[in-house]
């Protein structure tokens, strides 16, 4: 026997000779990986709304909250005026943030919605806010937070009818009485 015939073949009884065998590999499971995960990835393409039209509703609600903080930020009473119903507490909450107006140069609020209740027509907000009130550059500001209950009504057109707790509408006028209990006291 010639040395080079034994070499062209190989033995299958010797660990290397397993080496020399081409590998058999078989695509299927490969072709299945690669459908199953295109598949999925085709199902989970996006998320469909179930009730669309409370789903537009709280944006709506969501549009409104928005609309109110910008108007007083804004230091813009008409359309503060224009999102709120013509009720007496409304009237005084106006004018304290009129107050406010001519009071600070500078506003900044920001609202966090905590949750909406929502019962036939009447909708309660609860807001945690927190704001800076300047009143002029140079001023450091006064800060303040709180939370409150936003009371609005409607369901196409959102009005505001109430609102309850720390109200971020009036520091000027809460300052002006803070600062009246203090001073009395160190007398």
């Amino acid at each position: 026997m010639d040395a080079s015939q034994a070499l062209d073949l190989p033995d299958r009884h010797f660990y290397t000779a397993i080496t020399m065998v081409p590998c058999k590999f078989s695509l299927f499971p490969v072709l299945i990986l690669l459908g199953s995960i295109a598949f999925f990835s085709a199902g989970c393409g996006g998320k469909k709304v179930q009730y669309p039209e409370d789903h537009e509703r709280y944006l709506r609600i969501d549009r409104a909250v928005e609309a109110l903080r910008l108007a007083y930020v804004r230091e813009d009473s008409s359309n503060m005026a224009a999102l709120m119903m013509p009720t007496d507490p409304l009237q005084r909450l106006k004018e304290e943030a009129q107050g406010d107006f001519e009071t600070f140069s500078t506003i900044t609020l920001d609202f966090a919605i905590e949750r909406i209740m929502i019962d036939g027509d009447n909708i309660d907000v609860f807001v945690h806010w927190q704001g800076l009130w300047k009143k002029n550059g140079d001023d450091s500001g006064l800060r303040q937070r709180g939370h409150s209950k936003l009371q609005w009504v409607g369901t196409e057109s959102i009005l505001l009818r109430g609102i309850q707790g720390d109200s971020p509408f009036g520091i000027q006028a809460r300052q002006a009485t803070t600062d009246s209990t203090r001073s009395s006291k160190k007398k």
